[in-house]
This record gives structure tokens, sequence and C-alpha cells, in this order.
């Protein structure tokens, strides 16, 4: 059941919480909770993506051209940035990039995340893909939208331990080119559970 926090109180989804409150769902009252612009942009964000996967689903099971191109692309993605190659990494994301990170929150456009990679990742983390663990489903007349799961090692390190994640990636393929716009990683774990 989704779980809503309203004013330090927590309320499932359709049911009052203490004090006569209500969640977002059900208060029709003139002072309606607003949510922020960035649960907005997450909630659309997530929709898309469960509206896609029905539609034309291309997964690790049956690689095709999308596929291909996906996967390369992220190999490219990381490659830079397990080296540090911060150009590449900038030529491959939008200006206006949103990362959600489960940990760390909403990063938004590609200036605040490069910052960020130099700063907490060069040097100091590797990811490496789980194998056969992506799955990519097109966004008509978009690019297309990237599922998996990845580990992240810290060289030199092995007393912290490899950690791993699920992550969602939305790729826009503009005239061509394609780049990062959208990027979710959540559900960060140790991997040696």
């Amino acid at each position: 059941m989704v779980l809503q926090r309203y004013q330090g109180t927590r309320s499932r989804v359709g049911k009052s919480v203490p004090g006569g409150h209500h969640d977002f769902l059900n208060y029709s009252g003139p002072e309606n909770v607003e949510l922020s612009m960035d649960l907005r942009r997450l909630f659309a964000f997530v929709t898309l993506v469960l509206l896609a996967w029905p539609a034309c689903a291309q997964s690790n099971a049956q690689p095709g051209t999308l596929f291909k191109t996906i996967e390369s692309l992220d190999t490219q993605l990381f490659d830079a940035y397990n080296h540090c190659d911060l150009k590449t990494l900038g030529a491959m994301v939008s200006d206006d990039l949103e990362f959600y990170h489960d940990q760390t929150g909403l990063s938004v456009g590609k200036d605040p995340f490069i910052a960020a990679i130099k700063q907490n990742i060069c040097g100091k983390v590797q990811r490496t893909l789980v194998p056969g663990s992506i799955e990519v489903y097109p966004l008509n007349g978009y690019g297309a939208v990237e599922l998996g799961v990845h580990r992240f090692q810290h060289p030199g390190h092995p007393e912290d331990g490899a950690g791993q994640a699920k992550f969602v990636t939305v790729w826009q393929n503009k005239d061509g080119v394609w780049k990062v716009t959208r990027a979710i990683s959540y559900d960060h774990e140790s991997a040696n559970k």
C-alpha cells in the first residue's frame, strides 16, 4: 500500500490520518495539499515508463536493433563514468537532465550531475552491469527506456563492500543523437547479501 507523508504523520492512501487530515488523493477541501513539482515530475515519469512497458517490448530475451543500440550506449556512458571521462559523459546527458537517486534525492541539470561525478565517483567507484539484467522498451517518437541492475565497487577499498541497485534510464533520440534525459537509481543495497 502506498504511504504518504503529511505534516509529520504517515497515512495510507484513501485513509484519514490523526487530526482529521486526509491524504492528497481524497482530500477535496480548499486547502488541498499540492504535490511538489519534483514529485509531479517523478510521478509523470514513472507513469510514462509503466505505460511503455506493454507496447512493443524488446528485452534481453530478444535482442533487436534498439536493444543493441541502448546496450552500446550504456557501455559508452559507464565507460566514461568509470574512467572519469567527464567530456564524454557530459556529451551523453541532456542539459536538463533529471537524476533521481533513492539516497541523495533529485539532481537537475548536466552541470550539477558532472560536478557530483567528479567529486564523489572519479577514482572512488566503478560500475558494472549485472549480466542479462537490461531490458529496453521503445518510447514512440522520443527514444527508449532502459531498465537494469548494476553493481558498484570501491577499487582499493574492499572493506567498503560492493553495492547493487536497480536503474531506469530514459534515452532521447533527437536528430540521430542519443542522450540521457532522465535517470533513476534506486533500491541500493549490499551486493553480498
